[in-house]
């Protein structure tokens, strides 16, 4: 058998043109290319095997890991093969998914790196910094923010619809209780907020003309919608061409007491399956990234994800 009959071999199986596209500009260990293509470790060695007997891939080893990247030009692939690998990729039904199953393990990578650097911080300077907190640091962001209107969609008593009126051009706080949104009014009032105006309603039908909002945000609320595809779309439809959805929630988990406790319909969202979500109501330039983790059981873990209404 001939070395470009093998080759053509090797780019006659899906698996194998995923891991290509996964591989275009990033080298991954085979433990990350599991959790891009979802494909048990088995079956991803065999297939890296197969790409690397045909001089597709190279690879390094890292300690007990090993690190895959595509082979370069200079290494017999010519631009005709990678060009034929890419445009069969581009083809298959699960490009989307990998993409952003890998925006989000390259994510965690980059977390990874960053918790590293903070424990070398944290053993080489002060553990303490005075007026270094994150309130003050919130606030120094908030100032950052773009005066615009907001919407904030399952604001509650609106500690965050607060914080933002002291920048934005409007916030609109919405809520399905009807106390909430009584006490909210009452604090805004109080604190001499006239850019803030609090709306009684539900996240899947907001009282909100379409095409009104520049920022849309579900911080710790998609969770308790009935139909989270539904509250994704009242999002979309408020906003403006252009316009940014921002969502802070649960990564899954199973803490079934949840939904006693704290009255939650979901048990947090899979990043993969948030991403999906956004992506079908119409959504661009999605990023679903693990921001927090906390260390005390049941160990929840929070996701930020930010979308874009196309113009």
């Amino acid at each position: 058998m001939t070395h470009q009959v093998r080759l053509l071999g090797a780019l006659a199986d899906p698996t194998r043109l995923r891991i290509l596209s996964a591989l275009r500009e990033n080298e991954l260990s085979v433990a990350e290319l599991q959790e891009v293509l979802g494909v048990g470790q088995s079956r991803i060695s065999n297939h890296l095997a197969q790409l690397k007997s045909v001089g597709l891939l190279r690879d390094r080893r890292e300690g007990q890991k090993a690190y895959y990247r595509r082979a370069d030009l200079s290494g017999g692939v010519s631009r005709e093969v990678w060009s034929l690998a890419e445009g069969a990729a581009n083809e298959l039904s699960t490009q989307a998914r990998d993409s952003d199953s890998l925006r989000r393990v390259l994510g965690q990578r980059q977390e990874k790196s960053k918790r590293y650097f903070d424990a070398v911080a944290g053993r080489l300077g002060k553990k303490y910094c005075p007026g270094r907190s994150w309130e003050a640091v919130g606030r120094l962001l908030l100032a950052m923010a773009p005066r615009q209107v907001y919407a904030d969609l399952g604001a509650g008593e609106g500690l965050i619809s607060q914080l933002l009126a002291a920048r934005a051009k409007k916030v609109i706080a919405l809520d399905s209780s009807p106390k909430m949104v009584e006490v909210g009014r009452e604090l805004a009032k109080r604190s001499g907020l006239k850019n803030l105006e609090y709306r009684q309603g539900d996240l899947e039908e907001p009282p909100i003309r379409p095409g009104s909002v520049d920022v849309a945000i579900l911080s710790q609320a998609l969770h308790h919608a009935v139909h989270p595809p539904r509250a994704l779309e009242a999002a979309w439809k408020i906003l403006r061409p252009g316009g940014t959805i921002l969502i802070l929630d649960l990564v899954e988990h199973s803490f079934e007491a949840a939904r006693e406790m704290y009255a939650d319909v979901w048990l947090g969202f899979a990043p993969t399956e948030l991403a999906r979500m956004l992506r079908e109501v119409g959504f661009e330039g999605i990023s679903v990234e693990i921001v927090a983790k906390e260390k005390e059981g049941p160990g929840f873990q929070t996701l930020l994800a930010v979308g874009t209404k196309s113009s």
